[in-house]
This record gives C-alpha cells, sequence and structure tokens, in this order.
C-alpha cells in the first residue's frame, strides 16, 4: 500500500477504477447495435459504418502499445486521470457528432484515450489494496465485467429506443458521461498518487510506425470496395509491409544499444508465441466480423429495431459468461485442450446459425437463433480465460510484460480487420438495391467464412503449448473482445522494474 489514509475508501476506489472498465466495454461494441440507427440519421455508406466501428479498435491496438509505459514513466493515477477525461470529452463529440467522418474522428480519439486509460487499472488495484485482499478485489471484476458484457448492448439498444431528450442512438455514447464524471471525482480523491519513473523512455517513433503499418494494412479491406478496387490499393498494402519492417528494425536497433524497445521481438521466434499471435487474429477476427454481421442482418434486413436487435443476440453473451465460468474451473485440468473443446462448440454455433438462417429465411423471430448463438457463445467463453496464459506458457519473465502488450494489440487489430474483412464481404454480397433475401445470403456467406477461420484456429491451436504459463495467473479476456489482459501492458521487464513491483495481479472474467 503507497498510501495508508486511502486504505478505508478503497473499495470506493475500486468503483472509481470499475467505471472506466465500463465504458470501454460498452464502447467496444455499441456500433453493433447502435450503427443502422446511426447510418440512418447521419447518413454515408456502409464503408463508413465500417469506419465507425473499426476507427475505435484499430485506434486502441496502436495506443495500448504505449499507454502502460506512460503510466510507469508519470505515475499511473495521473495518467488514467487524463486518459479519462480525454474520453470523456471524445465520448461528448460523439454524441455531437454531425457527420460519419466526425464521428470516426471522435472514434479515433476515444481509442487512443482509451489505451492510455485501461492499461494503468490492474496497477492501481494492486496500489490500493494489500496483498491479502488482492485475491478479493480482482474477484470482484468478474461478476462486473459478465454483467457488463450480457447487458451493455441490451442497455445500448434500451438507449437507442428510447430515444431520451430526443438524443436517439447518442445517448450511447453521452451515458459515459455520468460514469466517466464519477471516476474522475473519485479518482482524484481516492486513488493513490505516485511519481512514476521519468528515467524511463518512450519510443514515439516505434508507435507512429506500427500505427501508420496497421492502418496501411486495414485501409484497403474497408475502402476497396466502395472504390472499386483500383490498382494503387496494392500499392498501399504493400506500403504497410514496408511500415511494419521498419517497425521492426527500429526495435531491433534499440535492443541492440541497450534501449527499451516496444517489443521484445525474440518472442516472436518461438513457434507457439507466433502460432498465438496467428490464432488471436484470426479468432477475434471472426468472433468480431461475425458479430456485427448479424446485428446488421437483424436490423438492416429484417427490420429488428435496436433493443429487440440486441435482446435476440443476448443469448451469445450469456454463453459466454457461462463458457467462462467453466473455464476458470477446468482450465488448470484440461489445459490446451479446453481451446479445441471451446472451438468445437463454436463451429456447432455457426453451422446451427447457417442452416436456421437457410431454414426460417425471412420469417426469422427472435427465439430461432437462441440455442446456435447459446452454443457458440459458450464455446467463445470458454476460450477467453485460458488463452492467453496458454499462448504465453513458454514466454520468459523478461519477455512476458512485452509478449502481453503485443498479443493485447493484435487483439484488437484482428477485431478491425474482421469488421473490415466480414463487413466488406457482406455488403458485397447484399448489392446496392437489397431485398431481404440478399441480406440473408450475405448473412449465411459470411457465417461460412466464420466458420473456415474457426477451424484455422482449431488447426493453429495445436502450434500453442499444451500447459498455461505456471507462474502466470489467468488473464481473462471479457466477451467483447475488451478485457483484463491489458494489465499485460503495463508489466515490463523485470530488471526495468522496482522489487516491489514484480508481482503479476490475478484477473477474472
Amino acid at each position: 500500500m503507497t498510501n495508508a489514509t486511502v486504505v478505508p475508501r478503497r473499495w470506493l476506489g475500486l468503483w472509481a477504477l470499475l467505471a472506466a472498465m465500463l465504458m470501454n466495454l460498452l464502447d467496444a461494441t455499441v456500433v453493433t447495435v447502435a450503427g443502422p440507427a446511426i447510418q440512418r440519421d447521419l447518413g454515408g455508406s456502409d464503408t463508413s459504418l465500417q469506419w465507425i466501428a473499426a476507427a475505435y479498435t484499430l485506434a486502441l491496438a496502436v495506443g495500448l502499445l504505449t499507454g502502460g509505459r506512460l503510466g510507469d514513466m508519470l505515475g499511473r493515477r495521473r495518467v488514467l486521470l487524463v486518459g479519462e477525461a480525454g474520453f470523456l470529452l471524445a465520448s461528448l463529440a460523439c454524441g455531437l457528432a454531425w457527420s460519419p467522418e466526425s464521428l470516426i474522428v471522435a472514434r479515433v480519439i476515444q481509442g487512443l484515450f482509451a489505451s492510455v486509460m485501461i492499461p494503468q487499472i490492474f496497477g492501481l488495484i494492486r496500489d490500493l489494496f494489500p496483498p491479502h485482499e488482492f485475491g478479493k478485489a480482482f474477484g470482484a471484476l468478474g461478476p462486473v465485467i459478465g454483467l457488463a458484457t450480457i447487458l451493455g448492448p441490451v442497455i445500448a439498444g434500451v438507449l437507442v429506443d428510447a430515444d431520451l431528450l430526443g438524443t436517439g442512438w447518442r445517448m450511447v455514447f453521452l451515458i459515459n458521461l455520468p460514469l466517466g464524471a464519477f471516476g474522475l471525482l473519485v479518482g482524484a480523491r481516492v486513488l493513490p498518487a505516485g511519481r512514476g519513473d521519468r528515467s524511463l523512455r518512450l519510443d514515439g517513433v516505434g508507435a507512429l510506425l506500427a500505427g501508420l503499418a496497421m492502418f496501411l494494412l486495414i485501409f484497403p479491406l474497408v475502402q476497396g470496395r466502395e472504390m472499386g478496387w483500383p490498382g494503387w490499393l496494392a500499392g498501399v498494402a504493400v506500403a504497410a509491409v514496408f511500415a511494419l519492417g521498419a517497425f521492426l528494425r527500429r526495435q531491433r536497433r534499440m535492443a541492440a544499444t541497450g534501449r527499451v524497445p516496444l517489443v521484445e521481438l525474440s518472442v516472436l521466434a518461438k513457434r507457439s508465441y507466433a502460432a498465438g499471435v496467428g490464432f488471436v487474429l484470426v479468432f477475434f477476427g471472426a468472433i468480431v466480423g461475425f458479430s456485427l454481421v448479424i446485428a446488421l442482418l437483424l436490423q438492416l434486413g429484417l427490420g429488428f429495431g435496436p433493443l429487440r436487435a440486441s435482446v435476440t443476440m443476448a443469448p451469445w453473451a450469456v454463453g459466454a459468461f457461462l463458457g467462462s465460468g467453466f473455464a476458470s474451473v477446468a482450465m488448470g485440468r484440461l489445459g490446451r485442450r479446453i481451446l479445441h473443446l471451446g472451438l468445437a462448440l463454436m463451429v456447432v454455433g455457426l453451422a446451427g446459425t447457417h442452416l436456421t438462417l437457410g431454414r426460417v429465411g425471412a420469417d426469422l423471430g427472435g427465439w430461432d437463433l437462441v440455442p446456435a448463438l447459446l452454443v457458440y457463445g459458450v464455446g467463445m467463453g470458454m476460450i477467453f480465460v485460458p488463452l492467453f496464459d496458454i499462448i504465453m506458457g513458454e514466454v520468459t519473465d523478461r519477455e512476458i510484460g512485452s509478449a502481453s502488450g503485443l498479443l493485447e494489440s493484435f487483439q484488437q487489430v484482428g477485431a478491425s480487420l474482421g469488421v473490415a474483412a466480414l463487413g466488406t464481404l457482406f455488403f458485397s454480397t447484399v448489392g446496392a438495391l437489397p431485398r431481404v433475401e440478399d441480406y440473408l445470403t450475405a448473412a449465411r456467406q459470411v457465417t461460412l467464412a466464420a466458420l473456415g477461420l474457426t477451424v484455422l484456429a482449431f488447426a493453429l491451436g495445436f502450434l500453442l503449448p499444451r500447459r498455461a504459463r505456471p507462474t502466470a495467473p489467468p488473464t481473462g479476456q471479457g466477451p467483447t473482445g475488451q478485457g483484463p489482459a491489458e494489465q499485460g501492458l503495463a508489466e515490463q521487464a523485470p530488471a526495468e522494474r522496482p522489487v516491489d513491483e514484480e508481482v503479476r495481479e490475478p484477473a477474472t472474467v
């Protein structure tokens, strides 16, 4: 405990940190439910809708490479409060957006400030609580994150349908204002202040190169269909490869000269970790892209309102919650096999979704998808809890911080790629003047693509370590793709950290 005066109010401080986490969980998925209403109000193309969804996760992926380091340099409370204040202003800008372009810019700013805010949460929980209360503190996160995951899309649907004060979809962003105000006011008074370590340095050039590479990779996938796939987009993809190469060369040069790189490249030389990176890209790309397309089918194709669409998809989140609970109990006994069990259930769920869409067609009702989405969610939830620690089963102590942060960034990149690729497939199949049957056909094609990606993840799973890293507690992931694995971003190699900061905090789903 860094400050004895905060001990009596440490649980209030935990709620302030939960407010920041809840904002991130909500805004990671809000466009899934509110996207069609946003498009109806602001106009814009289907491509704009994809960018509104992908902009947040792409910016988050870029910023997470440096967000944890900023907390180490400047103090976690200070960085958290700055990130939270910026996130609130960006949320207000989202709620006041007057065009698709203005909303996309605001979403990018949101994602960048989230990447500053989120990595501080787990370190601050450790600063708030004495070691003997770590279990209680981190254990409290599980139910809150689980309920937020289940109720978040439903709440978003309620807010859009309720049209409070005539705000419509804007309220799904403006709801962050009371949450963030609570977090800021309480956090400033209760959270322990830290001075940070000003001797650490931030690799801004490396972060910019990584961000450029990610953007150049996503841009052709999102814009290609609308632009008619011009030949110069291939040049953009090649430029992404060159930007990535420049980033890797810089990281190698920094390590050779004794400076601290953003990424320990030695982890990528491990076959199991490299396979894990591929697994994360494929897995999160499939689930995030598929979830967006199902929501678009329900609202744009079948005419469901936001609330009805979110309730229809709720079995997915309920299943993920149940699957996560099972994984928490069984992961130690099953090891890597739990990933394959979860993926097998996901394949069953996707096959069931494909058959249901074909069998029921335009008469699809809210109950028709319940069995398939529930099974899919259970399988997905079984993977969230053990995934990161299994991937890091062969990672050394020196590499653990960099490996955790890199995986979290690849998770967000995978989500952006899923929105870009599967969203493009969906809208390309739907066509310019779609009928209900066209939406159903497009959704079935995307479901088959998601099934293929899931099978690919199943194959990659055999290259992962058989057991989780024995010294690392579970770093669970929330079913939205945004989860507590961010604590790894605040971790560095043991030689770089003070002695009292070398304990990795546990996390739950």
